[in-house]
């Protein structure tokens, strides 16, 4: 068993195979917080001290007690109302108008397997893999219950997090902020990482030191968006990637956001994440109840690296579903970037032979294939194949590609409309504008309202009547803007269409995934604007980012691999001069980079001559080689791209009998300095042979001192070692 309740000091502990984590139903119901770390026996509660406070009040049952005050005591799950001046975990308006919580425990139970989250994505277990804890607490004025809900994965370090608000009182509420994982740590001194960006730059790394007041960050874009990613750790000052305490959230949620991270006045660390604060307000009457997405938590004592191979392992294995969870995905070209919204199905017919001569495996129709979308200003909405640019019949296109030996992809971006379009001319009511405002544009779209089950209904048919014309094997899911102008008809209260829509978004990708269960969805949003583990539940690989220069994606793809598998992680090689930045890299430089993710071509191969061809045979030929190793080895970092010459990282099997390490030099100076990358992950004092030169190597000297990295002439030169043991 590992979660275990002890009568006796009233302690509830959850173990996983490193960690443990424990709590403490105190003697006023208060479920106070003791422990999350390295594995450890016993009743942790003498961590807790007590003493007047001065200004921090306290419960009235504590009477003249003034050494007991919830504004010090670390908490699982603290409300505004109870004297804990700190950024609360929940907020609530009563019926009285008032705002107070007061949730005390009431009973638990333990049951086998992993709860479910029904309309949210949710990581997922067999009974005999996971274990769930259910805690109930209620304010005993208002009635009011809080279900506290806790998933335990022993074998992958993983606790999850999620919570319910039911008004099983009298009378209307409204939750006003919504946090299901809150972290309370008595002492020490932390950095919050976080991974922030905008479009085309996506998710790169930023460490600060926590202080004292707030540090916040969130989306407030109705989607967990390019600038903050739903995903954060809090590490040691001193921890590195092989060594130190760090913990990890991750938000399983696309829409708005918000983590925060303080030292409080004696210096005790507070992380939360949850639901963002902004337009957030949601109404329940009695019997009504609300539940909130759920936040997976890692620890681990060992350095991030650990962290991050504890979030791949369990996103790969126990979010992601489909026939694709575990398996290598086709090696495809997608149309955008060879021609944009400039084809037919001539043209697609070309770029598919070049396609099949070349070894990739699947053919990708981007935007401008419905409707009369010839361009971004008009279309969006119109979901009927343009037979007339096609020059055939869907069904007829994807035979005669699937003749070629090609599997067939194609792309949509169902939650928008232009204005220029036949659907917003009928149902100009389906789209979110505020009464009275003209709304903002983004790329002249607007947003349908998927909060309203109609909407959602309406758009999924018209997908649905597209994808049953032909063989589709392979589906884009784009998203092209931000959110704005929130309003919807349906509803009087506005506070929850946001929620709404995500939950309108999830219900759509539910219904697609089981009607056609072979299909491959991609999730994309504008490349990474809504790369987050709610996604990957419904779309095991999302576009990383719509940069696709290899120097700009080493950052892009570090700073996504503290979290993200990937075997999540979408990545093409591109024209050079790349469309994006103008840079110039080779064929193989754009191949190794690409390599680091699901791997496929976004280029014209009408353009490219022989030697770029018989480079693009090899890469497909090693690609799949290599891609067990790639989406299913542990991943390590071995440099940091925003600081260092080389941008370098490792996939090693789980039984340390293979290695693939790439690099790819970024600075470069006359008469060249040596960079000796120290692999990891080896069998220590194991020879390891390079398949690619056939040298034999020491794993112990490799992972102490290093291998040089060849000075090689010209810029961003790309090396690759492939070990593999002799023992």
């Amino acid at each position: 068993m590992c979660i275990s309740y002890n009568e006796a000091d009233k302690t509830i502990t959850l173990h996983t195979k490193h960690t443990t984590y424990q709590m403490q139903i105190d003697k006023y119901g208060f479920l106070l917080h003791l422990y999350y770390g390295r594995s450890a026996a016993g009743c942790m509660d003498y961590l807790l001290t007590y003493y007047d406070r001065g200004f921090s009040g306290n419960p009235y049952e504590a009477g003249t007690d003034k050494t007991y005050s919830m504004d010090s005591l670390p908490q699982e799950f603290p409300s505004l109302g109870t004297g804990d001046f700190r950024s609360p975990a929940c907020i609530i308006q009563n019926t009285d108008h008032t705002y107070c919580s007061d949730f005390r425990y009431v009973s638990h139970s333990i049951r086998p397997g992993k709860y479910n989250l029904p309309g949210l994505p949710a990581v997922y277990a067999k009974d005999e893999d996971a274990q769930t804890l259910e805690i109930t607490l209620k304010d005993p004025a208002t009635n009011i219950t809080a279900l506290l809900l806790y998933g335990i994965l022993p074998g992958y370090d993983i606790i999850t997090r999620s919570v319910k608000i039911i008004n099983t009182g009298e009378g209307q509420i409204a939750i006003k902020k919504l946090a299901p994982a809150c972290l309370d740590i008595l002492s020490g001194d932390y950095d919050y990482i976080t991974f922030y960006g905008r479009h085309a730059m996506e998710r790169n790394m930023q460490r600060m030191p926590v202080g004292h007041g707030i540090t916040k960050i969130g989306s407030l874009r109705g989607t967990s968006s390019h600038q903050y990613n739903p995903a954060v750790i809090l590490a040691e000052h001193d921890t590195t990637e092989k060594a130190g305490g760090c913990y990890g959230m991750t938000f399983v949620y696309s829409g708005g956001f918000q983590s925060e991270a303080g030292m409080d006045q004696y210096s005790q660390t507070r992380l939360l994440m949850g639901l963002s604060e902004e337009q957030f307000d949601y109404a329940l009457k009695t019997g009504e109840e609300f539940q909130s997405p759920e936040v997976i938590l890692t620890y681990s004592s060992k350095g991030l690296e650990t962290l991050s191979q504890n979030l791949h392992r369990c996103m790969r294995t126990h979010l992601c579903r489909g026939m694709y969870k575990e398996t290598r995905r086709p090696i495809l070209i997608n149309s955008w970037e060879a021609s944009y919204f400039d084809f037919t199905g001539e043209s697609l017919l070309r770029l598919a032979e070049q396609a099949a001569d070349l070894g990739i495996e699947m053919l990708v129709m981007d935007d401008g294939w419905f409707g009369s979308r010839d361009s971004d200003l008009l279309g969006l909405g119109d979901w009927e194949v343009n037979e007339k640019k096609l020059g055939c019949s869907l069904g007829e296109l994807i035979q005669k590609v699937n003749g070629l030996g090609l599997k067939f992809g194609i792309w949509i971006e169902p939650e928008m409309v232009n204005e220029d379009s036949n659907l917003y001319r009928k149902h100009p009511e389906w789209a979110l504008v505020i009464p009275g405002r003209t709304p903002n544009r983004s790329r002249h779209q607007l947003v349908l309202d998927f909060s309203q089950k109609e909407v959602v209904d309406y758009i999924y048919e018209k997908i649905c009547a597209v994808l049953d014309q032909g063989n589709v094997e392979y589906v884009k899911w784009d998203m092209n803007r931000s959110i704005t102008d929130v309003y919807s008809a349906a509803t009087d209260n506005q506070g929850r269409v946001l929620h709404d829509y995500v939950l309108g978004l999830y219900d759509f990708l539910e219904r697609l995934v089981n009607r056609y269960p072979h299909i491959l969805i991609e999730g994309c949003s504008g490349g990474g604007g809504r790369f987050d583990a709610g996604m990957l539940y419904y779309t095991p690989q999302i576009w990383c980012s719509d940069n696709t220069d290899p120097v700009d994606r080493l950052e892009i793809q570090y700073g996504t691999s503290f979290i993200y598998p990937a075997s999540s992680v979408g990545s093409h090689v591109s024209a050079s001069p790349n469309h994006q930045t103008g840079r110039i890299t080779s064929m193989e430089t754009r191949g190794a980079v690409a390599m680091a993710g699901t791997f496929g071509y976004e280029l014209n191969l009408e353009e490219l001559g022989a030697e770029e061809k018989a480079e693009i045979r090899r890469q497909i030929k090693e690609y799949k080689q290599y891609a067990s190793l790639i989406q299913q080895g542990l991943y390590y970092r071995l440099t940091n791209p925003q600081t260092d010459n080389q941008g370098a990282w490792e996939f090693v099997s789980e039984d340390k009998t293979e290695a693939l390490v790439q690099t790819v030099s970024i600075k470069k100076h006359a008469n060249m300095t040596v960079d000796y990358i120290k692999v990891r992950g080896l069998k220590e004092n194991t020879i390891y042979r390079d398949t690619h030169s056939g040298i034999r190597y020491n794993s112990t000297v490799l992972m102490e001192a290093g291998i040089p990295t060849p000075v090689l002439p010209g810029e961003y030169q790309t090396y690759q070692w492939h070990f593999v043991s002799e023992e």
